[in-house]
């Protein structure tokens, strides 16, 4: 209990101890540690108290535990205390608890066999590491491929992947999924698919030299070191493999439970086969080469499916059926020869049986002679110096001998078959660089240790040694780059073991030179190592117990030989009688074999290498003499194998290697069974633990500076922070850790010792606990002081109410005394005022009558004084009234007679002046003048009026002919009328009927009666019966109501399961309608994939051919893995572009292009028809019925108006007929006057200046008749305006005209246009100043922004000032730059806004000639010819009608390319997009189309189709990754679309179309063809576009979304190991978030711009938003340092804003906010609760867009960033995989981020009339012209 007690209250550091069971234990001290001390108190985790005693002698403390928040990190170097039971329990954790078999130990990757098939190798997880850096994403096997590819393309250097570990570890699995990495990232160079063969090379390599071993089942007894090939291009090219040392033994002989090479059992397994019989071979329990182990099956393996796969991978790589057959003859002959027996005839001599069967069999497979064969397994050959003999062997050297002989075929067999996939695998093209994979045997440990565990380990020596200088040389790389202070590391170095084994007189010179002695045996050569090396070499020991072994003290452990076999496996004899006997034999393939025994290599080298590595063997045997040969037969298998190597050292050493280090967990083949003892064995045999030790041993903890800032932020007070983050860590170090020799100080790093980050990790924790508790206590206090309030609040209501009872109680007494009170005043008040009213009353009364009294008198008094004022008035108006008449009467009289006198003077003056003749000829000066002017203007007038009369003339004719067709109507309708009254007599006759027929209903209804006389009757007698059945109706009335009930039950239940039904079948027609389009689209990406290829193979053989290859370097794997869909190219382009190329056969594609795309057509219209068949067929019958009755309804009132349009429209048709029949005869006449038929004929000069003057005559005829009819209107507003008045014929009525001029009219008018000219003076100066106040506003305004831009430019010319001068050049540059575009911005609106004002100015001018037109034709019949005569004309400025085009552009046949290379091929879209109206040459090729139609020229069609389609293809294929370009394209491409379904004449496509763009619809041809054909081509540019997309997103999508914190100073980072962010290439910049929304906000403004559909982008929306989403969520699956609760909160805030981008953009109904479900749901999965089983129920109901695969990963790799979070328990892992267990669904880890959502096209018909387009001259399209 104390102890408990202690625990909670302090906490004190946890060690490791020893355990003999599970190597090392947690435990916690109970009381710290003081020096001197021999005993620590300690407290293990199982809950026992300990006294664990320290060594006296080292007084060695154990070893320190890292914080829990340390465990189970990617890379053991991150781990603060480095040392094996850290090691050993970080991999534990990882790989039992979180499931991870890779761990990095530094450079090393470490890679645990989890006997268990993992979803981690796929394709999508390849693309995944595809291009990322090391230390980005989880540790894995394909990480350290791409590393090593991404270095080999980067630093052009060859590199190698060491892959090691003992048997069953997984070295094989390891090094072929690194080669299957570089096969798919890469790809071949050729066609020849080179990748395939280098994979295929694994199942025979692995057939012939692997075996099942008592540790493994597929167990690979040689070694191999295979080189990947790369070129220039870094493109696979070929391979090349060698290997080491074959385990020939194995042929013969195999221990319990294990089995031969597989390729034996695969043979008898398929021994039925036909082709096999001759072999005669049976069960492997037959053989005795195959039965030893007593295990001939291996569980779960099926060997004859083995043997197909052997098969199909030998014809893979070249190798034919014949040689197979071969190699299997061999094979079996090697089986049969070893059921050969001898029988012993004496002690020194044997025989084998007479016709042995098995002997029979092997000399018939290997064709040689039988007796022959015979003989020499019994015999040899002894040579002397003067003499040979033959001597008879024992049956013991005989058995020898067949075993030797059989492992020689076999091993020179095996030699052959890799020399023939080498031969297979290799290029002729030249290699660049190369890759190579060494799958070796790691060091082994047996009971017995023969020869081949001495070899092994030797070099295992050799690759450790090589390790170690690795190691060493990037540790001191590392600090020299850093600039840390370079102290010697002391390591271990194992080249005194290496002395021991190579030196002069080593181990190895000491068994060569015992070989040689005649009578040398193993025990001699025990004894000179002996006395060579024992109490010489501290390596170098003797067992006790022992004369014929040795002990070798390696790097990894104490080795104990057995010297026994060490002689007779290094000479690996062979008898050559047998092998002359072999190379006699009549089976070629078998000679072949034994060639190489000709050549400067021992027959025996296949025991160790297989052969000669790193060198070529001659074409032809060397010549030499028969000693020489014999020397080199000499050469020993040790020798061999220590030649082999030094090269392979070699090789390595001039690469830069990869180390995976392959962990066997158990022995038992467990999944996920970790024994620690067996681990720790591993890890001290395969270096792990040495490179921890050597990292231990400096500064194994690094930091760059932000990184260390970041993380203990929490450490530093605000005054400690600097700008400076260098010199901020730099003093939060000295005061954090006082030992200066703790940490040291890099250039961009903070390296420390040992332990030093454990001890920062504890200061944060506590800082962190203390802040946690600081944050409790201020919390709990203001909850209890929140409820101190509440209590208080509480009191002071109480109190409130109590004492407001108390107070209303007063109040209440108050009140009651003041009412009482003023009762009492009022009824005191009452009584006064009543007696006072009284007497006040009384004093009124007696006023009243005395005023009254007084004003009486006043009244009579001003009575008297009115009236006689009155009377003086009168009578003084009557005086003045007198007088005023007299005067005037005299006044008048003067006046009179003063004019009288006037008036006759001026009578005479006139008379006078009228008798004078000079008078009169003034007033008839200029008279004449103007006479003979008005009768000019009279001739002129008359001349008009004559042509006016003949137009006239002519129209009455043309009104004569239309009146003699109506009249022919009206007979018509009149002989309707008669039939009508035909009609009408047919219903008087009816009538007549119909009264006959009454009669008859009389006399029917008195029949009636007298059946309702009889019916009467009836009913009283059935109305008994009635009665007597109601009871029974009732009854049955219930009964129906109740079958009535359960029918309309069953009616609503058939129909809701109907309607079920049929909702379900169209989801699923949905359903199959999205994957039939998809896997159309998916076979369009295939052919238009296939079309590259061909048209790359092609390009690739004219360069071959003329020009050589570039070089080309490699800046991401992602771009050589896909770079055949980042292509788009097309073989009909090809053709368009290169007619004159006959012989290449793409010429004939076009054709076979045009029937895929539609027989792919039919399918989907197909499908689109099976989808509406249900609704169809329940619709079509209520339809049918429903148009009958309308019609019916319809049909006479709608009879009426049609006729009315039809004969309006008839005289249309008329009308317009005539006018063409006289253009038509006019054009005859003109052509039939020429003579020559060469000179009429289409395209002569003389045809063509004829249609140039037929053309310019009908326009300037459309001109005049403009003008004529603006004259009318001028005219009949004239007539209207002006009075008529008479003609004037006499000059005397004329001089009456001047004479009334003269007088008040003339002053009027005078005096009117005066009036008119002020007015319009006044409003000309109006609009003058109102001109003049626009100008100066205007110039106010550019006044204004001079100043500002002159402000601006001051502005940049100070900053400029202050930059060095280069800079302040580009600076200038740059603000020129921006100056002009916005100027030409500015130009380009006003042109824009001039094109608007002009097009608006025509269609107001088209307006109002119409409006004229109308007028004139309504006013013309009013006016005679007469009126129109005499009217004065005004001279009237008569402006041009623009033509009226139909909406079509002409071309000629040879300007075709021209057009397409200046509409499509040299069209820069940004220019268009930014200029011109969306989709401008989407309608300028429609116009096109529809000129070409309206011709009825079929070829032009066709070409210009073609041509556009391969125009296009040809430009996406050149600037196919330009993201405007393609979106351009793709609008341009669907806005044509659209046009040709628009204007098709379809009416499912007419709905929306305006009257006159119905005219404009096509006429002659249908080209839905070519539809389908541009939707194919719409399909291919959006999936480019898709991909245009995914190559700029990828890079910033990792970054934004899940690296950069976007919160600040929620993540914090954890410390990491050696594999850092840049581990692998220099930091290029990170993206953040906004950089993605910026990208958005690029893609989307663009697409605008384009005019791209709505609907289409939506549709990339969708597409972009689940690239986002797949690649973030599967990075998130697979990293580590990524799962973590604050990366969480990261998610779905950036997750957040990418949804308040989809609402700013109005595109929340896209779909695209559904795609990022699998994310958002990830990131909860990283926040929400994760311990009790409702946590798990939450989980499984929240995460139902994640697969059971990923909640699983995400669950195991959530790590806890800081100590306060909890890591996911294994119970409760497992608790939500028994939930999930019945879920369905793919059991597939990652997205697919590759997968492209099957895009459709709705119909958009647009608005724009055809006619109203304008061509601008930008274009360079003048050669076309409207129509």
């Amino acid at each position: 209990m104390s102890h408990k007690k202690k625990k909670s209250e302090f906490h004190f550091a946890r060690v490791w101890i020893p355990d003999p069971e599970e190597v090392w234990k947690s435990a916690e001290l109970l009381k710290d540690y003081k020096p001197g001390d021999k005993v620590l108190l300690l407290h293990l985790e199982e809950g026992k108290d300990l006294e664990y005693h320290l060594d006296p002698k080292t007084k060695e403390l154990p070893h320190l535990r890292n914080p829990d928040i340390l465990v189970g990190e990617n890379d053991l170097t991150a781990l603060s205390y480095l040392h094996e039971p850290a090691v050993l329990h970080n991999l534990r954790v990882r790989f039992i608890d979180s499931k991870l078999i890779y761990t990095y130990c530094g450079i090393v990757l470490v890679a645990i066999n989890p006997y268990e098939q993992l979803p981690i190798y796929g394709e999508d997880i390849i693309n995944a590491y595809s291009g990322q850096n090391m230390g980005d994403m989880d540790p894995h096997i394909f990480a350290v491929a791409e590393e090593a590819y991404k270095q080999m393309a980067r630093d052009e250097r060859n590199q190698s992947i060491i892959v090691s570990g003992e048997s069953g570890a997984g070295k094989t699995v390891s090094a072929k999924y690194a080669m299957r990495y570089f096969a798919t990232v890469s790809g071949s160079a050729s066609e020849a698919n080179v990748e395939e063969k280098v994979l295929a090379s694994n199942p025979i390599m692995e057939s012939i030299g692997n075996a099942k071993t008592t540790r493994n089942d597929n167990s690979s007894r040689f070694g191999k070191y295979i080189e990947i090939g790369f070129d220039k291009r870094y493109r696979i090219i070929g391979a090349n493999m060698r290997t080491y040392l074959l385990e020939k033994s194995r042929v013969v002989f195999q221990a319990e439970e294990e089995r031969n090479y597989h390729i034996f059992y695969q043979l008898c397994a398929s021994a039925k086969l036909p082709e096999f019989k001759m072999l005669r071979l049976g069960n492997a329990d037959n053989f005795n080469y195959t039965k030893q182990g007593g295990s001939p099956v291996i569980e779960g393996v099926d060997d004859a499916k083995e043997m197909a796969h052997t098969r199909q991978a030998c014809t893979l790589l070249g190798i034919s059926e014949s040689h197979q057959m071969g190699i299997f003859r061999i094979l079996a002959g090697i089986l049969h020869l070893g059921n050969v027996g001898f029988t012993s005839r004496d002690a020194d001599s044997c025989t084998i049986p007479p016709k042995h069967e098995p002997l029979c069999i092997f000399c018939d497979l290997m064709g040689v002679d039988y007796e022959e064969m015979c003989h020499w397994l019994c015999h040899r050959k002894l040579a002397t110096a003067t003499e040979t003999y033959i001597k008879p062997i024992s049956k013991l050297q005989a058995t020898n001998a067949r075993d030797a002989l059989a492992k020689h075929i076999y091993a020179k067999l095996f030699n052959w078959i890799v020399d023939n996939v080498n031969q297979a695998l290799h290029s002729a093209v030249k290699q660049h660089s190369f890759i190579g994979v060494l799958d070796i045997y790691g060091f082994e440990t047996f009971e017995i240790n023969s020869f081949e565990q001495f070899c092994i380990n030797y070099a295992n020596e050799k690759l450790q040694q090589q390790f170690n200088m690795h190691v060493f040389k990037l540790e001191q790389e590392e600090y020299m780059k850093e600039q840390i202070p370079w102290t010697l590391i002391d390591f271990y170095d194992n080249q005194p073991c290496i002395n021991l084994i190579e030196s002069k007189l080593g181990i190895l010179d000491l068994l060569d030179e015992e070989c040689k002695m005649p009578k040398g045996t193993d025990d001699t050569w025990a004894q000179k190592l002996y006395n060579t090396h024992l109490n010489k070499c501290a390596l170098f020991e003797k067992p006790r117990l022992s004369n014929k072994a040795f002990i070798i003290q390696h790097f990894a452990d104490k080795v104990e030989y057995q010297c026994e076999g060490f002689l007779e496996k290094n000479k690996d004899t062979v008898f050559e009688e047998q092998i002359k006997v072999l190379k006699s034999s009549k089976f070629k393939m078998l000679p072949e074999l034994f060639q190489d025994d000709e050549k400067a290599i021992s027959p025996t080298s296949a025991t160790s290498s297989g052969r000669t590595p790193l060198t070529r063997t001659p074409a032809k045997p060397t010549k030499g003499r028969p000693g020489q040969m014999a020397k080199e037969h000499k050469k020993t298998v040790g020798h061999q194998f220590r030649n082999s190597l030094h090269l392979l050292m070699e090789t390595l050493n001039a690469t830069t290697p990869h180390y995976v280090r392959c962990i066997k967990p158990n022995d038992f083949k467990f999944p996920f069974t970790f024994d620690e003892k067996r681990a720790v064995q591993q890890l001290r045999a395969c270096g792990v633990l040495e490179t921890i030790r050597i990292s231990a041993a400096g500064f194994p903890s690094r930091w760059t500076y932000q990184e260390f800032f970041s993380r203990y932020r929490v450490l530093m007070k605000q005054k400690d922070v600097l700008s400076d983050r260098k010199q901020t860590c730099k003093n939060v170090l000295e005061k954090l850790i006082l030992d200066k020799d703790k940490y040291q100080f890099g250039k961009t790093k903070i390296f420390f010792r040992a332990g030093q980050v454990a001890y920062l990790e504890k200061l944060r924790a506590d800082k962190l606990r203390a802040a946690c508790i600081r944050i409790q206590k201020t919390i709990r206090g203001w909850l209890l002081r929140k409820k101190y309030l509440r209590m208080r609040k509480a009191a002071i209501t109480v109190q409130r109410y109590v004492r407001g009872y108390q107070a209303r109680c007063y109040a209440k007494f108050l009140r009651r005394t003041k009412a009482a009170t003023i009762v009492q005043k009022y009824w005191r008040m009452y009584v006064v005022r009543r007696r006072y009213k009284i007497r006040r009353a009384a004093t009124i009364v007696l006023q009243s009558y005395l005023r009254g009294f007084l004003a009486r008198n006043r009244y009579r008094k001003i009575l008297r004084e009115h009236k006689a004022v009155i009377i003086q008035k009168r009578v003084r108006g009557w005086l003045a009234r007198t007088h005023y008449k007299r005067s005037m009467h005299a006044i008048i009289y003067l006046q009179c007679c003063f004019r009288r006198m006037m008036a006759k003077r001026e009578l005479k003056k006139l008379k006078i002046e009228a008798r004078s003749v000079e008078r009169y000829k003034k007033l008839h000066i200029g008279m004449e003048n103007k006479i003979m002017q008005l009768q000019r203007k009279v001739d002129e007038q008359n001349k008009d009026y004559k042509c006016l009369v003949e137009k006239l003339t002519n129209l009455e004719g043309i009104y004569n002919s239309e009146t003699e067709k109506l009249r022919s109507d009206l007979e018509r309708l009149q002989l309707s009328e008669e039939e009508a009254k035909v009609a009408t007599g047919r219903v008087l006759s009816l009538q007549e009927e119909i009264a006959k027929l009454r009669k008859d209903l009389e006399q029917t209804r008195s029949e009636k009666k007298c059946i309702e006389e009889h019916a009467d009757r009836y009913k009283q007698e059935t109305e008994q019966l009635v009665s007597n059945l109601k009871e029974e109706n009732t009854l049955l009335k219930q009964e129906k109501e109740a079958l009535n009930h359960r029918i309309v039950q069953q009616a609503k239940e058939m129909t809701e399961t109907m309607e079920k039904k049929l909702v379900e079948e169209t989801k699923q027609l949905e359903l199959d309608l999205n994957d039939e389009r998809l896997r159309y689209q998916n076979l369009l990406n295939e052919f238009s994939r296939l079309e590259e290829r061909y048209d790359d193979l092609k390009e690739e053989m004219t360069l071959m051919v003329h020009v050589p290859k570039p070089g080309h370097k490699r800046t991401d794997s992602t771009h050589s893995s896909n770079e055949s869909e980042y292509i788009f190219s097309s073989e009909i382009a090809e053709m368009e572009d290169i007619p004159s190329r006959t012989e290449e056969p793409s010429e004939k594609k076009v054709p076979l292009d045009m029937s895929l795309f539609l027989k792919l057509q039919k399918r989907v219209t197909e499908l689109e028809q099976e989808k509406q068949v249900m609704q169809d067929e329940l619709d079509r019958k209520e339809e049918q019925v429903l148009r009958s009755k309308a019609k019916e309804e319809e049909r006479p009132q709608i009879r009426g108006a049609e006729l009315e349009y039809e004969s309006l429209k008839r005289q249309e048709l008329e009308s317009e007929n005539k006018k063409l029949k006289n253009e038509l005869n006019e054009l005859r006449k003109a052509l039939s006057e020429k003579s020559a038929p060469e000179v009429t004929a289409p395209g002569a000069p003389a045809y063509r200046v004829l249609m140039e003057q037929l053309t310019s005559v009908s326009e300037e005829l459309d001109v005049r008749k403009e003008e004529v009819l603006i004259l009318r209107s001028q005219l009949v507003s004239q007539k209207e305006a002006i009075q008529p008045k008479n003609t004037m014929t006499d000059s005397t009525i004329l001089l009456e005209d001047v004479q009334k001029m003269k007088d008040k009219g003339e002053i009027a008018q005078a005096y009117i246009g005066l009036k008119e000219t002020n007015r319009l003076l006044e409003s000309q100066l109006q609009s003058q100043k109102r001109s003049h106040e626009n100008e100066a506003e205007a110039l106010r305004g550019e006044i204004q922004s001079l100043k500002e831009e002159n402000n601006r430019q001051q502005q940049l010319l100070a900053q400029n000032l202050q930059l060095p001068p280069e800079a302040r050049i580009e600076a200038s540059l740059q603000h020129e730059i921006t100056r002009l575009t916005n100027e030409n911005l500015d130009l380009m609106e006003q042109l824009e806004k001039q094109d608007k004002t002009v097009r608006k100015l025509k269609k107001q001018l088209k307006v109002f000639a119409k409006k004229i037109g109308e007028l004139e034709v309504g006013q013309m019949e009013n006016i005679s010819p007469g009126q129109i005569i005499d009217e004065p004309i005004r001279p009237v400025n008569i402006p041009r009608k623009e033509k009226d085009f139909q909406g079509m552009l002409e071309y000629k046949k040879e300007d075709e390319q021209k057009l397409v290379k200046n509409l499509i091929l040299e069209l820069k879209p940004r220019g268009v997009a930014v200029n011109l109206i969306p989709g401008l040459p989407a309608y300028i090729l429609f116009m096109c189309v529809r000129h070409a139609d309206y011709l009825n020229d079929d070829q032009k069609v066709r070409s210009l189709l073609t041509s556009t389609i391969n125009s296009i293809k040809k430009v996406l294929k050149k600037r196919g990754d330009d993201f405007e370009t393609v979106s351009f394209w793709l609008s341009n491409t669907c806005r044509f679309l659209h046009c040709l379904k628009q204007y098709s004449g379809e009416e499912g496509f007419m709905k929306h179309n305006t009257s006159r763009q119905n005219e404009h619809c096509l006429t002659n041809f249908d080209l839905a063809e070519y539809r389908q054909v541009l939707s194919d081509l719409a399909i291919q540019i959006y999936q480019q576009l898709v991909r245009v997309l995914e190559n700029i997103l990828q890079p910033m999508i990792v970054s934004g979304m899940l690296e950069h914190e976007t919160i600040q100073g929620v993540s914090g980072v954890k410390p990491t190991g050696l594999r850092k962010r840049t581990s692998s290439i220099a930091d290029e910049g990170t993206y953040t978030l906004d950089s993605i929304l910026r990208q958005l906000n690029s893609f989307h403004s663009v697409m605008c711009q384009h005019g791209m559909d709505p609907e289409l982008i939506k549709q990339v929306v969708k597409q972009m938003f689940y690239i986002i989403g797949a690649i973030t969520l599967n990075n998130l699956l697979l990293r580590k340092d990524m799962c973590s609760w604050s990366k969480g909160m990261q998610i779905r805030y950036n997750v957040s804003q990418l949804e308040e981008w989809l609402r700013d953009k109005n595109l929340m109904n896209s779909g695209a906010k559904e795609t990022l479900e699998p994310l958002i749901q990830a990131a909860q999965l990283l926040q929400v609760k994760k311990k009790t089983d409702d946590d798990a129920e939450a989980i499984c109901s929240m995460c139902n867009a994640l697969t059971t695969a990923q909640i699983v990963k995400v669950l195991n790799l959530y790590t806890p960033v800081n100590e306060f979070e909890e890591r996911v328990s294994v119970s409760f892992i497992r608790t939500i995989q028994m939930r999930l267990r019945d879920r369905k669904d793919s059991p597939q880890l990652l997205m697919d981020a590759k997968h492209i959502f099957p895009v459709t096209f709705p119909f958009n018909p647009s608005s724009l009339a055809l006619e109203t387009i304008q061509i601008p001259a930008s274009l360079g399209l003048g050669f076309i012209s409207r129509v």
